[in-house]
């Protein structure tokens, strides 16, 4: 009887002590999680790409989709090119997207669309392990997620020159009892946003 207490004695500790960890180290546990393995939600061709902004912040719009560009560490410059290219260059590297396209008035700044060789596509992904939150609280609205999680997007574009880039955004999705899972757009300061830029020319 004696080892039987014991043993659940031991299976409550553990239960409480993985439970502690899930809720104050939860968004920790599942962005290291992340860096191994994510569940894909969507994927899609590019139609279109397009920019606005001043040249080193601002907003990519691909297909209909906004991603901000702003916040971020990661150094950008946004513009088009001497022959007329929308481009993107970072770390010294450039990546051309195409030839700019005519723009018409009140849209974007600079926008283009994949070239014949191109192989442009758009992925959605998410954490595999969401976190509670039972300690958030909203005093202005009285509601409040209890159940967070990563949202990935990711553009990997193609072109038949072999020149090759990767753009990765992060941000939260918030779950809200009753209405399930918010928009996965979700800002908070230091882990979100633009968090990846790879160019390979």
């Amino acid at each position: 009887m004696r080892r039987i207490l014991i043993a659940l004695a031991i299976l409550a500790f553990g239960i409480i002590a993985i439970s502690a960890i899930w809720i104050f180290a939860g968004r920790e546990l599942s962005l290291f999680l992340d860096r191994f393995w994510t569940r894909e939600i969507s994927s899609m061709s590019v139609h279109s790409i397009a920019y606005e902004g001043a040249g080193t912040a601002g907003t990519l719009i691909i297909n209909d989709l906004r991603l901000s560009l702003n916040h971020t560490k990661i150094p950008l410059n946004i513009g088009s090119t001497k022959d007329n290219q929308f481009a993107l260059a970072s770390s010294g590297k450039v990546f051309a997207f195409g030839p700019l396209s005519p723009t018409a008035e009140n849209a974007p700044d600079l926008t283009t669309v994949p070239q014949a060789g191109d192989h442009p596509s758009f992925v959605t992904r998410r954490s595999a392990l969401s976190w509670p939150t039972p300690f958030d609280f909203n005093f202005i609205t009285g509601q409040s997620p209890s159940w967070k999680r990563y949202m990935y997007y990711e553009l990997l574009w193609k072109k038949s020159s072999g020149a090759t880039l990767e753009m990765l955004w992060r941000y939260e999705q918030y779950f809200y009892p009753g209405k399930g899972w918010a928009s996965g757009f979700m800002i908070r300061e230091g882990s979100t946003g633009l968090v990846r830029v790879n160019i390979k020319e």
